[in-house]
């Protein structure tokens, strides 16, 4: 699945909000070394430097297309990886900000982070809550219809591509981490015309593009659009968008 890192961007500061938000209940103070698992463009990583400007930074993100835009510079290096294939060991702190729902069965993955931080040791992550919401609701009626079904079955992902917080923190908390888990919904007012089908296009709906040619992308768009405009009409102040997320942080005691 290739990503667009100019349409992901359309929305770079309702997308970046939770980031913020996740990395100020990280109390680590000063840390050497800090990871950011998907870290997209790395415009969101460089304000991880400003947090701790001693400290070694590391992006990763499994998009070269991503990574491609992102700017290194003297503390900060990014790097083309498979979350998968990370380990924990060394990391002060290891933030993992929207990504981890793209991972099937990730409990156990974040079990191995948890086990192979050190003592002293902060995981921070976010996922996004709301695959029950009319955006990926329709999304999957849709593509479960007869006309997609033949091309898009077992494409999309569904609720339970994340749990609940508090299956997070009974396994976070098993894996030896003493956790704060909650939830935040987002009340995003978007501009312009089709607004939550231009911010599917950079996330939820890549699955479904990357699958189908340009024509029969732009018909299941169109009638994706319209079922869209019907759940989230245009008001006054703009299209409301509510969008929950589940945030973790997770600190390892010291021996």
């Amino acid at each position: 699945m290739r990503w667009d890192p100019v349409q992901y961007a359309r929305f770079g500061d309702e997308r970046g909000r939770p980031f913020l938000d996740l990395l100020a209940r990280v109390g680590a103070t000063a840390p050497r070394r800090v990871v950011d698992l998907g870290c997209g463009t790395g415009e969101l990583t460089m304000r991880v430097a400003e947090r701790w400007p001693e400290a070694r930074i590391e992006g990763v993100d499994a998009s070269a297309e991503m990574i491609a835009r992102a700017a290194p510079c003297a503390r900060v290096s990014f790097a083309v990886g498979d979350a998968r294939d990370f380990h924990a060991d060394g990391v002060d702190v290891l933030l993992s900000n929207a990504m981890l729902q793209w991972v099937p069965d990730h409990g156990p993955l974040l079990a191995r982070w948890a086990r192979e931080l050190p003592a002293g040791g902060w995981l921070a992550v976010q996922v996004p809550a709301n695959f029950d919401a009319p955006s990926h609701r329709l999304m999957r009626e849709l593509a479960d219809t007869p006309r997609w079904r033949p091309r898009l079955g077992g494409v999309l992902r569904h609720a339970d591509a994340v749990a609940s917080p508090i299956a997070y923190l009974e396994l976070l908390s098993a894996a030896g981490m003493r956790v704060e888990a909650w939830q935040t919904e987002y009340i995003h007012v978007l501009e312009g015309p089709d607004p939550v089908l231009e911010w599917v296009r950079g996330t939820g709906l890549r699955p479904v593009l990357a699958v189908l040619d340009a024509e029969a992308a732009d018909a299941f768009e169109a009638e994706y659009a319209a079922a869209l405009r019907e759940a989230y009409p245009a008001r006054a102040v703009g299209t409301v968008f509510p969008f929950r997320r589940t945030f973790l942080v997770a600190v390892k005691p010291a021996a």
